[in-house]
This record gives C-alpha cells, structure tokens and sequence, in this order.
C-alpha cells in the first residue's frame, strides 16, 4: 500500500483557524442537525457521532451542539429538513479540479456564490460529472501517534483484516501519525477495530481523494488556485472542499509566506 493524495499533505490545517469562527460554528452545526434526523442519541447514530467529534475538534460551544441536535430531531423546532446536500465541482487556476460538497436550503444562493468565488479567482463553476470522476470517496481514520513507523502500521492493519476487520486501501505517514484509508462504507468498522487494538484514533470522516494530481509549477496559478481554495471554504453553504492541486513543498511555502 501507498499513500494516496499528496493533496492531503498540503492541504492547510489552517482552514479552520482562518475561517470566520461564526462561519464555522454554522458549517458545523448544519452538519450535526442533518446528521440528527436519524436519531438524537450519538451513541446509536453513527453520523452524528461522528459530526459532533468534528464540532468539539473546533471547539464549538456545548450549547450549540446540543441546540444543533434538538433542531435536527425535531426537538427544537426542527430546522434540519430544509438542508440539502449538493455536490458542485469546477476548475481552478491550472486546470486543477475541484470538488465541493455543501449543505444548503437554498441551490440558487448557494451555486451563484460559488460561480462567483470561481470567477474572481480564475477559475469556472463546471456541470455535475466534469471533475467527479477524478476522486474517489474514501474513509479516512487519524491515528495520533508521533515517529510511528510504516512496518508497524502495516503490522497493525494486517491484524485488523486478519480479526475480520475491513481492508485498509492505503495510508498517509507523517511525523505526528498517520491517515488510513478504507471504502467508504467502513468508517464505523475501521475506527471501530483500530480502537480495539489500542491504536490512538483522533478523528475519522469520509474524504474525497484524488485520482489523478494536478500539478503546478507556476507561482501565479499556484497562488491563484490558493487564493480560490480559500475563498470557498469561507462560504457559510460550504461543506468541504476537495482539490487535485499537487505543488513542489518549497514552492508552496514561497506563494503562502
């Protein structure tokens, strides 16, 4: 096995920090209400779960969390039914594709603000399917673990399959841990059976992954694509942002300092 998308390394950890903290906390509590339809109790609602371990990891308020949860059951007032998970892709600066999932009560809000993001960036808003097919939708765990070595991950995924456990499809070593990935229907099982074994599991989500980099080499596209990059993850429908942009590290550095 190998890692899968550079992209994962580069991608800014920054997002959230540089977000507006109120856009976040929205984006957040979007997510938990819709994930709050099938259930109020986490402890039986695996999406929920999942969305509110995201919520604490960005340090949203208690009391948002559970004002999310109320309304997404029906508890508060409902709210929930009236968002709608859309998937929008285009390209940026450089050909690179980009791929992103929104929460929205409102499809022709949300696809002007996204046109518009693209436009004043350098790149264009595309048709459904134009870049989909570049990525691939993967479960992803992260294992907090500093200086872990490939043979010893490679050790414990081979236990997790040979315990009846899901096949892991790849990893991402760096030097506070690792991402495993798996198929996107084993992330309650992959982190599940990685807990099991007294692996240190931070988070766990489903992620695109791209297929197929896009390389750039020019700082100006670089920058551009960026600067693109960061202007979707601001919008308050946005749900994640997913790109191919591959760039060598030392050029990445000069364009973001």
């Amino acid at each position: 096995m190998a890692g899968h998308s550079r992209w994962a390394q580069i991608k800014r950890t920054k997002a959230v920090v540089d977000a507006k903290r109120g856009a976040v906390f929205t984006r957040l509590g979007r997510e938990i209400m819709v994930a709050a339809r099938a259930g109020a109790d986490p402890a039986g609602n695996f999406q929920l779960r999942t969305a509110i371990e995201k919520a604490k990891a960005a340090r949203v308020p208690n009391a948002n969390i559970e004002r999310a949860i109320a309304k997404g059951s029906g508890q508060g007032g409902g709210g929930a039914d009236q968002f709608e998970e859309v998937r929008y892709e285009g390209y940026g600066p450089g050909g690179v594709a980009v791929l992103i999932e929104s929460l929205t009560d409102n499809r022709n809000r949300t696809a002007a603000e996204l046109r518009l993001a693209f436009s004043k960036n350098g790149g264009n808003l595309g048709e459904t399917g134009c870049v989909g097919y570049l990525f691939e939708h993967r479960s992803v765990v992260r294992l907090e673990q500093p200086d872990l070595t490939e043979d010893t991950l490679l050790e414990a995924l081979l236990e997790l399959e040979e315990q009846g456990g899901p096949a892991a499809l790849g990893y991402e070593l760096d030097g506070e841990g690792a991402d495993v990935f798996a198929a996107f229907e084993c992330l309650e099982a992959l982190q599940d059976g990685l807990r099991r074994l007294g692996w240190p599991v931070s988070s766990w989500e489903h992620r695109w992954i791209a297929q197929t980099p896009c390389r750039l080499e020019d700082p100006t596209a670089l920058a551009g694509c960026l600067k693109l990059l960061d202007a979707l993850e601001e919008l308050d429908d946005v749900r994640s942002v997913t790109s191919n942009l591959d760039a060598d590290e030392a050029l990445m550095q000069a364009v973001l300092s």
